[in-house]
């Protein structure tokens, strides 16, 4: 239960000045943590830097700044030490300032909330009963474990190498050994055991990266993800053995989707159709390619086999979680029709992050009929979970006592938890399409949902600089640079002779067929 840092604050009129007095969720006065600190600090010092937008956070508003007069003891009127600011900062647990961007060393806040034990509801959290009762208000149990998982799709996007002058362009700039721990990810609880790549040639809009030289790793592929394990104390903190596969999307999210051909392409037998484009890109292999001699499909499903086989042996529990965002979070829906068809009773969940829809209403009955439980999480102001058939689909909803039976309508799967930009205060008051489909914003808005009715968790604890890793949606209060995430000086080295140069990558990070083959034995 969300509990307000300030749950009182009263003005006492005395005989020659106004008192202000704070009364702390503990019941602790402000003038016991003034006796405590034994210093003197104005109390404008604590204001809310964020301005009239700060209204939005699940706290008492603060009066005023200029209504605010400063305590100061009669016998001094020295400004308090910024480390003494800090740590009542961090005391009253107020929301960012822009000093919360310095290094303050020890007296930072911790950006990670606690691990819980979810051993034993671990399948309601997955879904068990579609989450009812789970997502408004959210629980933070589910929150956490639905942004660990959006950081694993977040890996693929930070490891992944989009530069168009690179020979290694569209490939992942580190080995599957060293992924997690140069992306600081190790906290998490899980191992890399393979590298998923899928055919780039194939008739979709310009959804993968290409080298603009002329000899490069691959001429046909792309690093599109990869399958991962938990290990064993994650496992027991868990209740099972969870495999994982993350899908890369696509961070240009308007373009390509205003060309994305409404095509059904029918899979199975029966009725069952989805997105001609999603199922190319799944699919898609050929003989003469070095890292496409399988598709997609065929190299997760052979890792997945391997790893149930080999932990079933064990007598262990296993669960299945497909998670991807935008282009990703449609083949992980494609991922878990095989899954559910290829191996039943394998507990099979999907968290998506701005996905669109992949297919039509017998699609979606058959997922639910498999028991595969889908969980959306979906941007208000982004435009891609409304393709393809944006406006079509629009038209055909408000007919829906008509058309819900039709068969040639893109259907969305699963349960819905819908996100509003606008509710951050950290976030600037403007649209923006890109900005708005962008995966760390989606996790910054998690972590601060509470309910529809509620404003911004004031206690959240993801870093909020991580916004604009590849955006500009923070506001220019909090001093974070745009686009901050980036190789230092553009990925180029000083080399011995003094010269600028492309640097070449470790001999254990080069993309290497035979690599991909070795990764069938367990370590």
């Amino acid at each position: 239960m969300e509990v307000s840092p300030l749950r009182q604050v009263r003005k006492e009129k005395g005989a020659k000045k106004t008192k202000w007095v704070f009364k702390l969720k503990f019941g602790v006065t402000w003038k016991a943590i003034k006796k405590a600190s034994s210093c003197t600090t104005k109390l404008n010092r604590f204001h809310l830097t964020c301005a009239s937008s700060m209204k939005q956070l699940s706290l008492v508003r603060v009066q005023a700044e200029e209504a605010v007069k400063p305590i100061q003891h009669a016998h001094t009127k020295k400004k308090a030490s910024h480390h003494v600011t800090k740590s009542l900062l961090s005391l009253l647990q107020l929301p960012y300032t822009a000093s919360d961007f310095i290094d303050w060393g020890d007296l930072m806040t911790p950006t990670k909330s606690p691990k819980e034990n979810i051993s034993t509801q671990w399948r309601e959290i997955h879904g068990l009963h579609n989450w009812d009762n789970l997502l408004d208000p959210l629980h933070p149990w589910l929150r956490r474990e639905i942004i660990k998982y959006g950081e694993f799709a977040q890996a693929t996007y930070d490891g992944f190498d989009f530069d168009p002058l690179s020979e290694f362009c569209g490939s992942c700039r580190y080995n599957r050994h060293k992924l997690f721990e140069e992306l600081g990810l190790t906290n998490h609880g899980y191992e890399v055991t393979k590298y998923i790549y899928a055919m780039s040639h194939v008739d979709v809009p310009s959804w993968f990266e290409r080298s603009h030289l002329g000899e490069t790793w691959s001429n046909d592929s792309n690093w599109m993800g990869y399958v991962a394990v938990s290990n064993d104390e994650e496992s027991e903190r868990i209740g099972r053995r969870d495999i994982v596969m993350a899908w890369r999307g696509t961070i240009a999210p308007t373009e390509w989707f205003t060309d994305l051909k409404a095509m059904l392409e029918r899979i199975g037998d029966g009725k069952i159709k989805v997105q001609h484009g999603f199922c190319s890109i799944y699919k898609s292999k050929r003989e003469s390619t070095r890292y496409n001699k399988l598709s997609a499909s065929e190299q997760v499903m052979e890792e997945v086999n391997r790893l149930i086989k080999f932990y079933k042996a064990k007598g262990e529990e296993i669960s299945f979680t497909i998670t991807g965002h935008s282009l990703g979070g449609a083949l992980a829906l494609l991922n878990a029709y095989e899954a559910a068809t290829s191996i039943p009773g394998l507990p099979i969940s999907v968290i998506s992050f701005g996905a669109p829809r992949v297919g039509n209403l017998a699609f979606k009955e058959k997922l639910d009929e498999m028991g595969v439980k889908t969980l959306r999480i979906v941007v208000k102001q982004d435009i891609v979970p409304k393709f393809p058939g944006f406006i079509f689909n629009n038209i055909l909803h408000k007919l829906n006592f008509v058309t819900k039976k039709f068969n040639w309508v893109y259907r969305h799967v699963g349960s819905q938890l819908e996100l509003d930009m606008f509710m951050s205060p950290y976030l600037k008051r403007e649209s923006d399409l890109i900005g708005s489909h962008n995966l760390e914003i989606y996790l910054h808005l998690l972590d601060g949902f509470l309910s529809k009715q509620r404003k911004f968790r004031w206690n959240a604890r993801r870093d909020v600089a991580l916004v604009n890793k590849s955006t500009d949606m923070l506001i220019e209060e909090l001093r974070i640079p745009k686009f901050w995430y980036q190789l230092p000086y553009k990925g180029l080295v000083l080399n011995k002779h003094g010269r600028w140069v492309k640097p070449s990558r470790e001999p254990e990070d080069i993309p290497c067929p035979l690599s991909v083959a070795s990764e069938n034995e367990l370590h």
